[in-house]
């Protein structure tokens, strides 16, 4: 690398070098690089204040009034969550592999609580006409692994008639997506829709947890006390980027409408379950580029999901003209 490049150099020459069609984290920007610091969690003033500018940011984008920070992936927050916060009977509503993965976690604290009574699930196109009694719904926002967004509305009236709280996998909504307040509790990470680098993981809640976690590293409460070494060069890639967020998403939203309009014919999910990340089609698609990097979903799936954080970096300048390089099936390799 050239040592006399510009950061603004450097951004260019880097995101020039891939093209983005994958669930984050986001085409790199010059505010990733320029909140990069030296930190330390314990003595370090400047790295306090860009610690409590980040979290405020965060509380305030999702309507939370607590929030804890950690080193970890998303799949660390649901983790966490699902062992602080579940009891009694959980719905878990189906969308997927990252609903499973809900599933999954949640017998996991199942076995290693026992204060969860009984697990039910349900497919997400059936949550109108549910009704019961639960303790807790435990829901993906936005599952990137078929391109579905659930309607928030939908879930905040099934958490009412059946007296629950709910509880959201929201790593591939935050940032891009509205109505997180209505959740008790989300988990997500630093990428994807904040465009951060990767690296911290975040639980945001109201009320604290109940349930008695036997684990160091597992509980709630260790990572609120800031007992170990936190995200901090992730934090740090947040604390410019936040207050630009607005004028850089703008960049997803082009990219989500072009798409749209470029697939109509292919598009297979209806438009009040679009989420902003990402969008399905029927078909396999292919690219014309071989700097292109496609998005492979987890998971047996037939069609194809596109990402929209590949010109992040460009924001309300973003045109869509990274679509140029998709190159969608013809009418008869739709099913292929």
């Amino acid at each position: 690398m050239d040592s006399s490049k510009t950061i603004e150099e450097l951004v260019r020459d880097r995101n020039g070098g891939k093209l983005l069609f994958t669930p984050g984290p986001a085409s790199l920007l010059c505010e990733n690089i320029i909140g990069l610091r030296p930190c330390f969690g314990r003595g370090d003033s400047d790295y306090d204040q860009v610690e409590e500018r980040v979290l405020a940011a965060l509380k305030s984008m999702s309507g939370h009034g607590n929030i804890a920070r950690f080193q970890g992936s998303a799949s660390l927050a649901l983790e966490i969550m699902a062992l602080n916060f579940l009891y009694g009977r959980v719905l878990v509503v189906s969308t997927g592999y990252y609903s499973d993965r809900l599933h999954f976690l949640a017998n996991s604290a199942l076995r290693q609580k026992k204060q969860i009574k009984e697990i039910v699930t349900a497919d997400w196109r059936e949550i109108n006409n549910l009704w019961g009694r639960f303790d807790w719904i435990l829901a993906c926002y936005t599952e990137t692994s078929r391109g579905i967004k659930l309607e928030i509305e939908a879930l905040a009236a099934l958490a009412n008639r059946t007296s629950a709280r709910l509880m959201l996998d929201a790593t591939a909504s935050i940032g891009l997506e509205k109505g997180h307040e209505i959740a008790d509790v989300i988990g997500y990470s630093s990428c994807k829709g904040l465009f951060g680098l990767t690296g911290a993981g975040f639980v945001a809640f109201n009320n604290p947890p109940t349930v008695e976690v036997d684990s160091f590293y597992l509980r709630l409460q260790t990572h609120l006390d800031k007992s170990m070494t936190g995200p901090y060069h992730a934090i740090a890639s947040l604390v410019e980027v936040l207050p630009k967020h607005e004028e850089l998403k703008q960049a997803v939203f082009e990219n989500k409408r072009s798409f749209i309009a470029k697939a109509s014919d292919w598009i297979t999910v209806p438009e009040k379950n679009q989420p902003q990340l990402c969008t399905q089609i029927k078909g396999k698609i292919s690219f014309k580029d071989s700097r292109s990097i496609p998005y492979m979903p987890r998971g047996e799936f037939d069609g194809s999901v596109v990402c929209h954080l590949g010109e992040v970096h460009l924001g309300k300048n973003a045109r869509g003209e990274i679509l140029n390089e998709v190159v969608l099936p013809s009418n008869g390799d739709e099913n292929n």
